[in-house]
């Protein structure tokens, strides 16, 4: 039914352009054409509107043939485009048009000249809005996201630092939400809608242990949203260009200039060498855990036995390890035992100690 219709429509287009062409030759244009008028009055007329019909036909139907597969392409390809994109590209060409405009009534006064002038003007400060509106759809997606332009500060010379930018390892953790209750974390928290739509992929996950994690990364960010008294801005903008979810981190990290929260070793690296603040989970409780010296007495229960022969395990309530020289035999009991040296690695602090009998026997 459509492909009958547009093809009436090109018939139709054809005749009368056919027919407007004879009557403009009819009166002599172009030049020399007026003398085909006079021979052919009406049959004239007849001959140029079936002429038009035909070739408007022939392309329509070339143009179906040839360019449908190009057209959908096309298509596709502009639904692909992102929103920010879109609407920084569209708010950019709108900005270059309308400048152009302010330009027209100087261009009037040169005749012909400014004529085509202006249509050059329109071309290249569409042109060039469009270019800029692209360039900057990051800041004009902060714009409409937080109301703030680019690096403007807010009152008392704070800026934007204060966004604390949470990664999906950290979410998962759920510490952030303990964190954020005690009042620690000062600002805004954003989720970027990429690090939800990892979250979402994870909770779907075939694999059990990562759906459960993934479930509790969506409970974490529900209860900081609903239950806690801090602010929440989930960031709507993307980057295309780039595919690892750590970098779109960083990357969104110096368009708000704010501070990264992960307790992922790898990101914590990459952040301080791109140069972009970041807040360790695990820095921070490493700092919090209380300092045990040499020589100081603790009570602990031993719940294994260690590596080397004779050796038992305690943990700490933080999750510091100890190992209890000569505690294999105490396993299962609560028991006082003395520090004898902290170890502080890479993975954390290990404490040794040993049973404060043996040291009463000696």
């Amino acid at each position: 039914m459509w492909k009958k219709l547009i093809l009436t429509l090109a018939a139709l287009c054809g005749a009368w352009s056919g027919y407007t062409l004879y009557h403009a030759a009819e009166r002599g244009f172009p030049a020399g054409m007026g003398k085909l008028g006079e021979s052919l009055p009406v049959q004239g007329s007849i001959l140029f509107a079936v002429l038009g019909a035909i070739i408007f036909l022939f392309a329509v139907t070339l143009c179906a043939e040839w360019g449908g597969s190009k057209l959908r392409e096309a298509v596709l390809y502009c639904s692909r485009i992102p929103m920010n994109e879109l609407a920084a590209g569209v708010a950019g060409l709108t900005g270059g048009l309308l400048l152009s405009l302010l330009l027209y009534p100087a261009m009037n006064w040169l005749g012909k000249a400014g004529e085509l002038l202006q249509v050059a003007a329109t071309m290249i400060l569409g042109y060039m809005g469009l270019r800029i509106g692209l360039e900057k759809k990051e800041e004009l997606a902060l714009l409409w996201t937080t109301g703030r332009w680019g690096q403007a500060a807010e009152p008392e010379g704070r800026g934007l630092e204060e966004h604390k930018i949470l990664d999906t390892s950290v979410i998962i953790d759920g510490r952030i939400a303990d964190i954020c209750k005690t009042g620690f974390i000062e600002g805004t928290i954003v989720i970027p809608e990429f690090v939800l739509e990892e979250l979402q992929h994870i909770a779907d996950s075939s694999d059990l242990l990562k759906r459960n994690r993934g479930r509790r990364g969506l409970d974490i960010l529900n209860k900081i949203q609903k239950e806690l008294d801090v602010k929440v801005l989930i960031y709507e903008g993307d980057f295309e260009e780039i595919s690892e979810v750590d970098s779109k981190l960083v990357k969104l990290a110096k368009v708000l200039r704010g501070k990264v929260v992960t307790n992922d070793f790898n990101l914590n690296k990459v952040c301080e060498l791109q140069g972009v603040s970041v807040l360790n989970i695990n820095d921070l409780a490493n700092a919090v855990k209380p300092v045990v010296l040499p020589g100081e007495e603790i009570i602990v229960q031993v719940i294994k036995d260690g590596k080397e022969h004779g050796q038992g395990v305690a943990y700490l309530d933080d999750g510091t390890m100890i190992v209890v020289e000569g505690g294999r035999e105490y396993i299962g009991t609560t028991m006082e035992v003395l520090v004898t040296s902290v170890l502080q690695t890479s993975a954390g602090r290990m404490i040794f100690a040993k049973p404060k009998l043996m040291e009463k026997a000696q």
